[in-house]
């Protein structure tokens, strides 16, 4: 019988990929296999290093802009989407496109054009520089404000006259996201909102997962790379719920000072996190003094989306 008192690592339940991160890296290998290398990727297909170490092994060659595409090339869109110029831009250019857009972005997309269509003034809620948040903006000409934090709210300088709605990035803190909302809707009381909220299922379920972690724990290691949205906001939720935490995308960056005199360890992956990363991080935790494994409960996601059709044929 295990001791209770025993040092144990304490997993979160869900962590790690997401049906989106599933297809966009299945789409690379999918084309990689298909046609061989090189195979073009419009910045980084998930926001995970050890995912784009492993692709570009495999042939992936990474781009910041289309012009680094040879002409005719084939070039997968990144899961974070991209904006109407850039798609315009690879039509001219005469490159095989092959679109990885997380399907939930792309739901946002589609709500942005309708909102356009309508004659709403658009508010989008994201972090400034965020590429689904670039993509998202560049859905329309004109028309679209980006606003990061409460404060943002009352310098907006639109009246209660007009049309307004939002729209959100889909990986944001889903509580943060909420006094946004509130402030929204107190200074613009008719505000539209989406018929279903944009945050998505795997961004709202991780969190909740820490949520429920966090208070059984002494520290929270969050498996993510720097600029993983969702995964940031995975280590300031523990930090927010009283527990240190810390991000890390290889074993090597983590230190022995953070677990000594530590009973009960948290782990979680951010959705861009391979499982197989993980794994390697608790090894390494393991090595620093023994520690049993402890799956937590949690919500068993089964979501998943189908390749491009022009793939998928």
């Amino acid at each position: 019988m295990m001791n209770p008192d025993s040092p144990e690592i304490l997993m979160a339940q869900p962590r790690g990929f997401c049906a989106g991160v599933d297809r966009a890296i299945n789409i690379v290998n999918e084309a990689l296999t298909r046609f061989g290398a090189p195979i073009y990727v419009r910045h980084e297909i998930v926001h995970n290093a050890y995912v784009v170490n492993e692709l570009r092994e495999k042939g992936a060659v990474f781009v910041d802009e289309l012009h680094e595409v040879p002409k005719g090339g084939i070039v997968v869109f990144s899961a974070h989407g991209v904006s109407q110029e850039v798609r315009r831009d690879a039509q001219s250019r005469g490159l095989q496109v092959y679109d990885a857009t997380c399907p939930l972005v792309t739901k946002v997309h589609l709500e942005v054009v309708k909102m356009s269509k309508d004659g709403f003034t658009i508010l989008m809620i994201g972090h400034a520089g965020h590429p689904e948040v670039e993509g998202t903006m560049g859905q329309v000409e004109a028309g679209l404000h980006l606003i990061e934090k409460v404060s943002d709210v009352e310098k907006l300088p639109f009246t209660q006259s007009e049309k307004m709605a939002f729209v959100t990035q889909t990986t944001l803190s889903v509580d943060e996201t909420k006094e946004i909302i509130e402030a929204l809707t107190i200074k613009f009381p008719s505000i539209v909102q989406p018929r279903k909220q944009d945050i998505c299922y795997a961004t709202q379920n991780r969190q909740d997962a820490v949520k429920f972690m966090a208070p059984q724990v002494e520290v929270v290691i969050v498996v993510g790379s720097q600029a993983s949205s969702n995964s940031n906001r995975l280590r300031e939720l523990a930090e927010k719920l009283g527990v240190s935490a810390y991000m890390v995308d290889a074993p090597e960056q983590l230190q022995a000072e953070w677990f000594a005199g530590k009973k009960r360890v948290g782990l979680t992956a951010g959705a861009s996190a391979p499982e197989s990363l993980a794994q390697s991080i608790v090894a390494k935790i393991q090595s620093f003094g023994p520690r049993s494994i402890r799956n937590l409960e949690g919500v068993v996601e089964d979501v998943t989306f189908s390749l491009p059709k022009n793939l998928a044929d």
